[in-house]
């Protein structure tokens, strides 16, 4: 076995799909296993695990999780002792991610660890910083700004670029379409979507022309998308997962909850509203445990270091915030126009190389071919 690849969520699977279609363009041959997702299992590789074990959501649905994860934590893990690999390389999800790094080491493991898409440490967690530069190989960066946390260690970092980075270059058939995206997890998409319904169906209610599309991530979800928009009395033209660029593509405007999907819509030239609905008792483990205070969530602010895309987040996550903002957007304003020249400043920071060609050669070197 060359590599064993672990995607944990939807992103991480499409992650882990077009790195592996780069790594086996380049190496035919080359023997893969894989936790994969659908995107992933699609492929010509040996899926050992299927990735929804891991599709959880809080702090609080972790700790009620917990049993589940662990048990499946030591799955993988003895599952990778027992391939003995050349390479083992994990997408994201740190939480998990980083335990089972260290885990690997701790049991003897001598092949190549890498991870990919580098874990939040310039937000929180600086001290994965020293453990990371001990057990990794390899740290594959998706931002330009992630290589600087780690110049201090021995740790070989590379800013691969963003895969997502090609969408710049799709054409735009813009209708007056607005995309509503509730995200992927049950927990999220209860806590969200009302809220973007009820949004929806007033500014609906000014243009009577205005059409809305929202995007299914998981076949798994529709049932519960359907539930709520039968209960929200409101017609919606539904997008599963194989036409989701479609509606990237042709939205006005969209409302996001908070993720990657945040990023492929400014690349997209889509103006988007960020939603994320948490418990009370998550939002005080983030501000008073883990003194989490940053001044954006959403990668798109991050990344630009100001507010472009607007945040609506925990008690802000209200319908007398969210209308007004998402009313500015839908018009020909100074509000939308912001909003516009950010993404375009976001397409020139990522860039438009092939970011899984320029992480497959990478991981290819680090496997010595």
């Amino acid at each position: 076995m060359d590599l064993f690849l672990l995607a944990a969520e939807p992103s991480g699977d499409s992650l882990g799909a077009e790195l592996v279609k780069a790594l086996l363009d380049a190496r035919p041959h080359l023997q893969i296993a894989a936790m994969a997702g659908p995107k992933l299992r699609a492929l010509p590789i040996q899926s050992l695990f299927p990735m929804e074990k891991l599709q959880v959501m809080g702090f609080v649905d972790v700790f009620f999780s917990f049993p589940s994860l662990w048990k499946t934590f030591y799955e993988v893990r003895n599952a990778i002792l027992k391939l003995n690999p050349k390479a083992v390389l994990l997408i994201d999800y740190p939480g998990f991610n980083l335990r089972l790094e260290a885990s690997l080491r701790k049991k003897g493991y001598q092949g190549k660890l890498i991870h990919y898409a580098a874990p939040s440490v310039w937000a929180w967690g600086k001290k994965r910083i020293p453990k990371m530069a001990k057990h990794l190989d390899l740290l594959l960066t998706l931002f330009p700004f992630e290589k600087t946390c780690f110049a201090s260690t021995p740790l070989r970092v590379e800013y691969a670029g963003h895969p997502l980075s090609k969408l710049s270059l799709l054409p735009r058939k813009e209708e007056p379409l607005l995309a509503l995206f509730p995200g992927s997890r049950k927990a999220e998409i209860e806590r969200t979507f009302p809220i973007q319904l009820e949004a929806a169906k007033k500014l609906q209610a000014l243009h009577p022309d205005l059409n809305i599309g929202v995007s299914i991530a998981s076949k798994s979800i529709e049932p519960l998308i359907l539930t709520i928009l039968q209960k929200a009395n409101i017609t919606c033209h539904i997008f599963p997962p194989e036409q989701k660029q479609t509606l990237l593509q042709s939205a006005r405007v969209a409302i996001a909850k908070s993720g990657t999907i945040t990023l492929e819509l400014a690349l997209c030239q889509v103006p988007t509203l960020v939603t994320y609905g948490v418990s009370p008792l998550d939002r005080f483990i983030v501000q008073k445990i883990l003194s989490i205070d940053l001044p954006f969530y959403c990668i798109v602010n991050i990344l630009l270091s100001k507010e472009v895309f607007p945040e609506f987040f925990g008690p802000n996550l209200r319908i007398d915030h969210l209308f007004p903002a998402l009313q500015r957007l839908w018009e020909n304003g100074d509000a939308r126009s912001y909003v516009l020249e950010g993404c375009r400043e976001v397409q020139k920071e990522l860039g438009k190389e092939d970011s899984s060609r320029l992480a497959a050669r990478h991981v290819l070197r680090l496997l010595g071919f």
